[in-house]
């Protein structure tokens, strides 16, 4: 049976994440993570003469959730826009694994349609900590992959 080699793991920091908005991309060098989902909603079926029940997908729920450092002013921007305006600005997202050490290249990954969602803190401070940081949240309507992983060169044995 074949394996994944260990020198074919992609390292999660090895990336960019690039934000649009208006038309300006923004290499955000500053995040400590970002994770994107796509939650497969479905409903339940039952049928006379078993007892199984059946799911059948109905639909996706696409959600994404982030680390980034404070003292970004990108989503705090956002926020005060919303406050003032009542304008929601939306952005897209552009997320690469591009780790040079593997076998099975880049992914490019596209999120259109984003917007924010929970709380975004407009200040902090915390005696606590040293390097100030918080989790953020959005939501987003379309995804397109702009380039795929390859197929390892070698497997193991």
């Amino acid at each position: 049976m074949s394996y994944l080699l260990a020198k074919d793991t992609v390292n999660g920091a090895e990336g960019t994440i690039v934000i649009t908005v208006d038309g300006k991309n923004y290499e955000v060098a500053c995040m400590k993570n970002i994770k994107t989902t796509a939650s497969i909603q479905s409903q339940d079926m039952r049928v006379i003469g078993t007892r199984k029940i059946q799911a059948k997908p109905n639909g996706a729920k696409l959600t994404g959730s982030g680390n980034i450092y404070y003292g970004s002013n990108i989503f705090t921007d956002m926020v005060l826009e919303y406050i003032n305006t009542g304008k929601m600005t939306q952005f897209d997202i552009q997320i690469t694994n591009s780790d040079p050490t593997v076998s099975v290249g880049e992914q490019a990954m596209a999120y259109y349609g984003c917007t924010l969602t929970g709380d975004i803190p407009i200040s902090i401070l915390d005696d606590q900590e040293a390097m100030l940081n918080y989790d953020f949240n959005f939501s987003y309507t379309d995804v397109a992959r702009l380039q795929a992983f390859r197929d390892p060169e070698r497997l193991g044995n």
